[in-house]
């Protein structure tokens, strides 16, 4: 793993993660090329900022937890390679109910360079620090539907508030919105704004993993 990467946990104490794509529970039905382990990994930028926003956020009474952050290029290969294939339904009412495979590309939602692929976007939500549950936010990760859309009318104030929680304290610490997907933010003061990584995310960080 290139050295200015670790695992985010390991630099943001109390952070907690759900790798989506190294499961079952993600659009493609199936753990994603790339992920051989359950662990977010990102620059050491990214998750000195996450600290600042998990300070910021425990003020309001939230914790963070996140569900990717860096992303070999090799992964969004295979999401591109995925939206070709014919459909199969299998994810398709929680994951993009309106639009075809098609779709996800053609409206943004997957493209073939990802600011994930760069080492310094995350995707995350809020879950509520006194009963650890999740803070309502009008659709999960990688909903691919207007309603993830930043402004979106048809969520509930309740859920339009944590979402703006959210947005407040990523922007205090230096993030920048992806205005399609709630959850998605970039650092602005990314390290690496050219380059686009593909090392597989593993158990363990050897200094020689290419």
């Amino acid at each position: 793993m290139n050295g200015d990467f670790v695992f985010l946990d390991e630099l943001v104490p109390g952070l907690r993660w759900d790798a989506k794509y190294a499961t079952w529970d993600n659009f493609t039905g199936k753990p994603v090329d790339g992920y051989a382990a359950n662990r977010v990994v990102g620059t050491r930028a990214l998750g000195e900022a996450l600290a600042n926003v998990q300070e910021k956020a425990a003020a309001r009474g939230f914790g963070l937890l996140v569900w990717d952050g860096y992303r070999p290029q090799r992964a969004v290969d295979r999401f591109l390679r995925w939206s070709r294939q014919p459909e199969d339904g299998r994810t398709k009412p929680r994951h993009y109910p309106n639009i075809d495979r098609a779709g996800m590309v053609e409206k943004g939602y997957v493209a073939a360079r990802s600011g994930h692929s760069r080492g310094s976007t995350v995707d995350l939500t809020l879950y509520h620090l006194d009963t650890g549950e999740l803070a309502a936010m009008g659709g999960g990760h990688d909903l691919m539907d207007p309603v993830s859309h930043h402004g979106a009318p048809g969520i509930t104030r309740t859920e339009a508030r944590n979402r703006e929680h959210l947005r407040s304290v990523m922007e205090a610490c230096g993030f920048r919105p992806y205005e399609y997907e709630w959850w998605h933010y970039t650092l602005e003061d990314e390290p690496y704004p050219d380059t686009y990584f593909d090392f597989p995310v593993a158990p363990t960080a050897p200094d020689d993993n290419p």
